[in-house]
């Protein structure tokens, strides 16, 4: 019984999608509105998802080393507990690193 269940609801999906490509061929060659507006979201969608493909094959490892740095210990496998041009936790006076207790 739940074989039939599963057939009819496959052959309904099935017919469903046929509709609709149809529906679609048919708007498609008729040079609809609704097909234009889809061109152009498709071609945007294309055009940016080139755009990044190419963004990250230039800029991508600079991309990658700036959140996995590499080096012993740390999080990520090696990212330092403070940046090498900074020198902690420094106040504006110049004290030095304060301690937990300050």
């Amino acid at each position: 019984m739940e074989d039939q269940w599963d057939f009819q609801l496959l052959s309904r999906l099935v017919d469903s999608s046929v509709a609709f490509l149809s529906e679609f061929i048919d708007d498609w060659l008729a040079g609809d509105m609704r097909v234009s507006v889809f061109k152009i979201l498709l071609s945007w969608l294309l055009l940016s998802l080139i755009a990044i493909h190419f963004a990250w094959r230039v800029y991508g490892h600079t991309v990658n080393d700036m959140y996995y740095r590499q080096g012993t210990g740390g999080q990520n496998g090696g990212t330092p507990d403070t940046a090498p041009h900074l020198s902690g936790w420094e106040s504006a006076v110049g004290d030095g690193l304060k301690s937990h207790r300050d």
